[in-house]
Protein backbone atom coordinates (compact mmCIF):
# COMPACT_ATOMS: atom_id res chain seq x y z
CA UNK A 1 0.00 0.00 0.00
CA UNK A 2 1.34 3.41 -0.98
CA UNK A 3 1.63 5.95 1.84
CA UNK A 4 0.48 9.42 0.82
CA UNK A 5 1.51 12.48 2.83
CA UNK A 6 -1.69 14.47 3.25
CA UNK A 7 -2.52 17.45 5.38
CA UNK A 8 -5.54 17.19 7.64
CA UNK A 9 -8.67 18.44 5.88
CA UNK A 10 -10.33 21.24 7.81
CA UNK A 11 -14.05 21.51 7.14
CA UNK A 12 -15.43 24.98 7.94
CA UNK A 13 -18.27 25.25 10.43
CA UNK A 14 -21.71 25.81 8.96
CA UNK A 15 -22.02 29.10 10.85
CA UNK A 16 -18.76 30.37 9.33
CA UNK A 17 -19.95 29.47 5.82
CA UNK A 18 -23.28 31.24 6.30
CA UNK A 19 -21.56 34.28 7.82
CA UNK A 20 -19.20 34.42 4.82
CA UNK A 21 -22.12 34.25 2.37
CA UNK A 22 -24.05 37.01 4.12
CA UNK A 23 -20.90 39.11 4.57
CA UNK A 24 -20.15 38.99 0.85
CA UNK A 25 -23.71 39.97 -0.07
CA UNK A 26 -23.60 42.89 2.36
CA UNK A 27 -20.19 44.17 1.23
CA UNK A 28 -21.09 43.86 -2.45
CA UNK A 29 -24.30 45.81 -1.91
CA UNK A 30 -26.59 42.86 -2.50
CA UNK A 31 -28.16 43.58 0.89
CA UNK A 32 -28.40 47.33 1.42
CA UNK A 33 -27.72 49.21 4.65
CA UNK A 34 -30.92 49.43 6.70
CA UNK A 35 -32.36 46.19 5.33
CA UNK A 36 -33.87 43.80 7.87
CA UNK A 37 -32.58 40.25 7.47
CA UNK A 38 -35.05 37.35 7.54
CA UNK A 39 -35.56 35.90 11.00
CA UNK A 40 -33.52 32.95 12.25
CA UNK A 41 -36.15 30.40 11.23
CA UNK A 42 -36.38 31.74 7.66
CA UNK A 43 -32.61 32.02 7.26
CA UNK A 44 -32.23 28.47 8.54
CA UNK A 45 -34.83 27.17 6.08
CA UNK A 46 -33.19 28.97 3.14
CA UNK A 47 -29.68 27.80 4.03
CA UNK A 48 -30.67 24.34 5.25
CA UNK A 49 -29.11 25.00 8.66
CA UNK A 50 -30.22 24.79 12.26
CA UNK A 51 -31.29 27.92 14.13
CA UNK A 52 -28.25 27.48 16.37
CA UNK A 53 -25.92 27.75 13.35
CA UNK A 54 -27.84 30.77 12.05
CA UNK A 55 -27.65 32.43 15.46
CA UNK A 56 -23.90 31.87 15.60
CA UNK A 57 -23.46 33.30 12.08
CA UNK A 58 -25.39 36.42 13.06
CA UNK A 59 -23.23 36.84 16.15
CA UNK A 60 -20.14 36.75 13.92
CA UNK A 61 -21.54 39.47 11.65
CA UNK A 62 -22.60 41.58 14.62
CA UNK A 63 -19.08 41.32 16.05
CA UNK A 64 -17.75 42.56 12.71
CA UNK A 65 -20.05 45.57 12.85
CA UNK A 66 -22.05 44.56 9.76
CA UNK A 67 -25.40 44.06 11.47
CA UNK A 68 -27.17 45.08 14.66
CA UNK A 69 -29.49 42.72 16.48
CA UNK A 70 -32.58 43.94 18.30
CA UNK A 71 -34.32 41.96 21.02
CA UNK A 72 -37.97 41.89 22.02
CA UNK A 73 -41.22 41.83 20.07
CA UNK A 74 -39.78 43.85 17.18
CA UNK A 75 -36.46 42.05 17.34
CA UNK A 76 -34.36 40.94 14.43
CA UNK A 77 -31.15 41.81 12.62
CA UNK A 78 -30.56 44.77 10.33
CA UNK A 79 -27.62 45.64 8.08
CA UNK A 80 -25.56 48.66 9.15
CA UNK A 81 -22.59 50.50 7.73
CA UNK A 82 -19.29 49.49 9.38
CA UNK A 83 -17.90 52.33 11.50
CA UNK A 84 -14.36 53.34 12.39
CA UNK A 85 -15.06 51.97 15.88
CA UNK A 86 -15.17 48.49 14.34
CA UNK A 87 -11.56 48.79 13.18
CA UNK A 88 -10.52 50.49 16.41
CA UNK A 89 -11.94 47.61 18.44
CA UNK A 90 -10.30 44.95 16.25
CA UNK A 91 -6.89 46.66 16.24
CA UNK A 92 -7.10 47.23 19.98
CA UNK A 93 -7.86 43.55 20.60
CA UNK A 94 -4.99 42.55 18.30
CA UNK A 95 -2.52 44.82 20.11
CA UNK A 96 -3.51 43.52 23.53
CA UNK A 97 -4.02 39.91 22.49
CA UNK A 98 -0.65 39.67 20.75
CA UNK A 99 1.11 41.51 23.56
CA UNK A 100 2.53 44.07 21.12
CA UNK A 101 5.33 46.07 22.74
CA UNK A 102 4.48 49.67 23.64
CA UNK A 103 7.53 50.82 21.71
CA UNK A 104 6.19 49.14 18.56
CA UNK A 105 2.80 50.81 19.06
CA UNK A 106 4.50 54.19 19.46
CA UNK A 107 6.62 53.62 16.35
CA UNK A 108 3.46 52.88 14.35
CA UNK A 109 1.93 56.05 15.72
CA UNK A 110 5.03 58.04 14.78
CA UNK A 111 4.74 56.71 11.22
CA UNK A 112 1.05 57.60 10.84
CA UNK A 113 0.56 60.87 12.69
CA UNK A 114 2.76 63.23 10.61
CA UNK A 115 0.79 62.39 7.42
CA UNK A 116 -2.45 62.81 9.35
CA UNK A 117 -1.35 66.30 10.44
CA UNK A 118 -0.46 67.09 6.83
CA UNK A 119 -3.92 66.04 5.65
CA UNK A 120 -5.52 67.94 8.54
CA UNK A 121 -3.82 71.13 7.34
CA UNK A 122 -5.14 70.46 3.85
CA UNK A 123 -8.71 69.44 4.67
CA UNK A 124 -9.64 70.84 8.09
CA UNK A 125 -12.83 72.81 8.60
CA UNK A 126 -13.50 75.59 11.09
CA UNK A 127 -15.40 73.07 13.20
CA UNK A 128 -12.33 70.81 13.21
CA UNK A 129 -10.17 73.68 14.46
CA UNK A 130 -12.64 74.41 17.25
CA UNK A 131 -12.69 70.75 18.34
CA UNK A 132 -8.89 70.53 18.36
CA UNK A 133 -8.72 73.76 20.38
CA UNK A 134 -11.29 72.38 22.83
CA UNK A 135 -9.12 69.29 23.43
CA UNK A 136 -6.05 71.48 23.86
CA UNK A 137 -7.87 73.66 26.39
CA UNK A 138 -8.87 70.59 28.41
CA UNK A 139 -5.28 69.32 28.28
CA UNK A 140 -3.82 72.63 29.49
CA UNK A 141 -6.38 72.96 32.26
CA UNK A 142 -5.71 69.41 33.48
CA UNK A 143 -1.98 70.09 33.43
CA UNK A 144 -2.38 73.32 35.39
CA UNK A 145 -4.29 71.65 38.24
CA UNK A 146 -2.03 68.58 38.16
CA UNK A 147 -4.77 66.11 37.18
CA UNK A 148 -2.57 63.63 35.33
CA UNK A 149 -5.40 61.22 34.49
CA UNK A 150 -7.42 64.00 32.85
CA UNK A 151 -4.27 65.27 31.13
CA UNK A 152 -3.52 61.87 29.58
CA UNK A 153 -7.14 61.52 28.40
CA UNK A 154 -7.10 65.01 26.87
CA UNK A 155 -3.78 64.24 25.19
CA UNK A 156 -5.31 61.16 23.57
CA UNK A 157 -8.38 63.15 22.53
CA UNK A 158 -6.23 65.88 20.97
CA UNK A 159 -4.36 63.41 18.77
CA UNK A 160 -7.61 61.71 17.75
CA UNK A 161 -9.18 65.07 16.90
CA UNK A 162 -6.23 66.07 14.72
CA UNK A 163 -6.54 62.90 12.65
CA UNK A 164 -10.31 63.40 12.40
CA UNK A 165 -9.54 66.76 10.81
CA UNK A 166 -7.69 64.85 8.07
CA UNK A 167 -11.05 63.39 6.95
CA UNK A 168 -9.25 60.16 6.03
CA UNK A 169 -11.39 57.31 7.34
CA UNK A 170 -8.62 54.70 7.50
CA UNK A 171 -6.21 56.98 9.35
CA UNK A 172 -8.99 57.93 11.75
CA UNK A 173 -9.71 54.28 12.54
CA UNK A 174 -6.11 53.10 12.87
CA UNK A 175 -4.80 56.07 14.84
CA UNK A 176 -7.88 55.96 17.06
CA UNK A 177 -7.04 52.38 18.03
CA UNK A 178 -3.35 53.11 18.50
CA UNK A 179 -4.07 56.26 20.53
CA UNK A 180 -6.29 54.28 22.90
CA UNK A 181 -3.57 51.66 23.40
CA UNK A 182 -1.02 54.39 24.09
CA UNK A 183 -3.43 56.02 26.54
CA UNK A 184 -3.82 52.75 28.45
CA UNK A 185 -0.06 52.14 28.60
CA UNK A 186 1.51 55.57 29.16
CA UNK A 187 0.74 56.20 32.79
CA UNK A 188 4.48 55.75 33.25
CA UNK A 189 5.94 57.25 36.37
CA UNK A 190 7.99 60.31 35.55
CA UNK A 191 6.79 60.67 31.99
CA UNK A 192 3.92 63.01 32.80
CA UNK A 193 5.93 65.42 34.91
CA UNK A 194 5.28 69.17 34.80
CA UNK A 195 8.29 69.64 32.53
CA UNK A 196 7.07 67.01 30.06
CA UNK A 197 3.50 68.31 30.12
CA UNK A 198 4.68 71.83 29.34
CA UNK A 199 6.77 70.55 26.42
CA UNK A 200 3.74 68.68 25.06
CA UNK A 201 1.58 71.79 25.35
CA UNK A 202 4.11 73.85 23.39
CA UNK A 203 4.42 71.16 20.71
CA UNK A 204 0.66 70.93 20.34
CA UNK A 205 0.35 74.68 19.90
CA UNK A 206 2.93 74.67 17.12
CA UNK A 207 1.12 71.86 15.31
CA UNK A 208 -2.20 73.67 15.72
CA UNK A 209 -0.77 76.89 14.28
CA UNK A 210 0.42 75.03 11.17
CA UNK A 211 -2.91 73.24 10.71
CA UNK A 212 -4.87 76.49 11.13
CA UNK A 213 -2.59 78.21 8.60
CA UNK A 214 -3.05 75.37 6.12
CA UNK A 215 0.72 74.77 6.07
CA UNK A 216 0.82 71.03 5.37
CA UNK A 217 4.62 70.73 5.35
CA UNK A 218 5.00 72.49 8.70
CA UNK A 219 2.15 70.50 10.26
CA UNK A 220 3.75 67.21 9.21
CA UNK A 221 7.22 68.28 10.30
CA UNK A 222 6.09 69.58 13.71
CA UNK A 223 3.95 66.53 14.41
CA UNK A 224 6.89 64.32 13.45
CA UNK A 225 9.12 66.08 15.96
CA UNK A 226 6.44 65.86 18.62
CA UNK A 227 5.67 62.15 18.34
CA UNK A 228 9.37 61.38 17.80
CA UNK A 229 10.18 63.07 21.10
CA UNK A 230 7.32 61.14 22.68
CA UNK A 231 8.72 57.79 21.54
CA UNK A 232 12.18 58.75 22.76
CA UNK A 233 10.82 59.92 26.11
CA UNK A 234 8.82 56.75 26.73
CA UNK A 235 11.81 54.62 25.79
CA UNK A 236 14.07 56.46 28.25
CA UNK A 237 11.44 56.28 30.98
CA UNK A 238 11.02 52.54 30.52
CA UNK A 239 14.79 52.03 30.60
CA UNK A 240 14.98 54.01 33.84
CA UNK A 241 12.17 51.99 35.39
CA UNK A 242 13.85 48.75 34.34
CA UNK A 243 17.14 49.83 35.92
CA UNK A 244 15.42 50.71 39.18
CA UNK A 245 13.35 47.52 39.28
CA UNK A 246 14.60 45.07 41.95
CA UNK A 247 16.50 42.18 40.40
CA UNK A 248 15.19 38.67 40.96
CA UNK A 249 17.54 36.22 42.65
Amino acid sequence: MVSIDLQRVRVPKAADVLAAMLREKILQGGIEVGTDLPNERELGAQAGLSRASVREALRILEGEGLIVTRVGRNGGSAVVRPSSETIERSVGIFIRGQGIRLEAVLEARAAMEPPSARFAAMHRSETDLLEIAKCQSALEQASTVGDVDAYVRANRDWHVQVVRASHNELLIAFIGAVAQSVYVATDLEGFNSVEVRNAVIRAHRRVMEAIAAGDADAASRRMGRHVGAYVSGVRKTQEKLNRNRPKEH
